[in-house]
């Protein structure tokens, strides 16, 4: 909210204008370029990012992103390579090696020693952004194509790694949502190379990878011995669309995350034991919830779906800046003072969230009059 308990004035825009300034010439787009931590370009982010521009009509500035990535790839294509060998031979790649999920506008990956950096699913949510990119009118030229095979071939070696989650956490485990995530991307890659369906890992982790999704009582969960759902599980439906909103396991799963994350005040929490600024509700989750809701289109889910983009937009400030998270419900609002203490205050703006606010206002108009942005 502002600070006069409005919604800041043409979101949509705001929400372009502040991606923009966090797109660097290289084509790196910076996750939050205001906070002390976040001045990097993730894929994860990124990939989201870029789905965002190609439905706002963005495609000049999403090519750039694209473009960025498959220049990271090629220079890292010996280290992947080893990378590769190592995970063959059953070990786990270093960090000289693996990709890392962070990297500067130049593409240097980043080496903060006290922070995880291998993390697999941003490579499978890229993929996919990259397809459908394609599907939104962008070409697939000589370092793009090259830099898919790249992509899939590490995922085809490496998927079953342990490696960090989607939030660069418990860099022990195999994670359902990194699974969904390299699903999507080695599904998207096939789709954009069709020759690399007959190499054998690749087809190896198509035929086996569902079977490695962790899941208890019937629903998908964080990791196997783990029985908490994340909120991460909602991409598996929307956007990556792997399994449709109603399929038996995904609805135990959705069932499960509405009554476990889903906030009474509105808003989504990564998952139910988040501390992690006091595990406030997040933005991009929200807008995630409310795409597989017109996915279900269930009595009611259409209705829901437009709440949640109000509680996004009612998060904004007066400069039109989305928050990272929210810390009103907050799971343990207890820890939220130690992390303000290290790092501040929680990011704002996160171009993620605004991204994850175009994409849900851009399927929300397809079926429903929003009226102008809210002003």
């Amino acid at each position: 909210m502002t600070e006069q308990g409005t919604v800041a004035p043409n979101l949509v825009e705001a929400s372009l204008r502040v991606i923009s300034a966090g797109q660097t010439a290289s084509g790196a787009i910076l996750a939050g370029p205001t906070f002390s931590q976040y001045g990097y370009c993730w894929f994860r982010d990124g990939a989201f990012i870029a789905e965002a521009l190609d439905k706002a009509g963005r495609r000049d500035w999403s090519v750039r992103f694209h473009g960025w990535v498959a220049k990271v790839l090629l220079a890292e294509a010996g280290s992947q390579e080893r990378a590769r060998a190592v995970a063959r031979a059953g070990g786990v790649p270093g960090p000289d090696d693996y990709l890392h999920c962070r990297y500067d506008a130049d593409g240097r990956p980043s080496h903060d020693e006290t922070w995880p950096a291998f993390q697999l699913d941003g490579p499978g949510i890229w993929l996919w952004s990259l397809a459908h990119h394609l599907l939104h009118g962008g070409q697939l030229d000589g370092d793009l194509h090259a830099a898919v095979q790249i992509a899939a071939r590490y995922l085809g070696d490496l998927w079953e790694t342990p490696c960090s989650d989607a939030w660069e956490e418990h860099e022990d485990r195999v994670h359902t949502s990194t699974l969904a995530a390299i699903r999507a991307g080695i599904e998207a890659a096939v789709s954009m190379v069709p020759e690399l369906a007959g190499e054998a890992a690749i087809g190896r982790l198509r035929d086996e990878v569902g079977g490695r999704m962790a899941m208890t009582d019937g629903a998908y969960t964080k990791w196997d011995g783990n029985p908490e759902v994340d909120g991460s599980l909602l991409w598996m439906a929307a956007p990556y669309e792997s399994v449709s909103a109603d399929e038996p396991q995904f609805a135990a799963t959705l069932e499960r995350i509405e009554s476990d994350i889903v906030s009474d005040g509105g808003g989504v929490h990564r998952y139910r034991s988040d501390t992690y600024y006091g595990g406030g509700a997040w933005p991009v989750l929200a807008s995630a919830y409310a795409r597989v809701l017109l996915r279900r289109d269930a009595p009611g889910d259409l209705d829901r779906a437009v709440a949640g983009l109000r509680w996004i937009e009612a998060q904004a400030d007066d400069q039109g800046h989305l928050p990272e998270q929210v810390a009103d419900h907050a799971l343990a609002p207890h820890r939220i003072d130690e992390w303000r203490e290290l790092w501040g205050e929680s990011a704002q703006p996160l171009l993620w969230s605004h991204a994850a606010y175009l994409s849900l206002r851009a399927e929300l108009a397809e079926r429903v009059d929003l009226g102008p942005p809210p002003a």
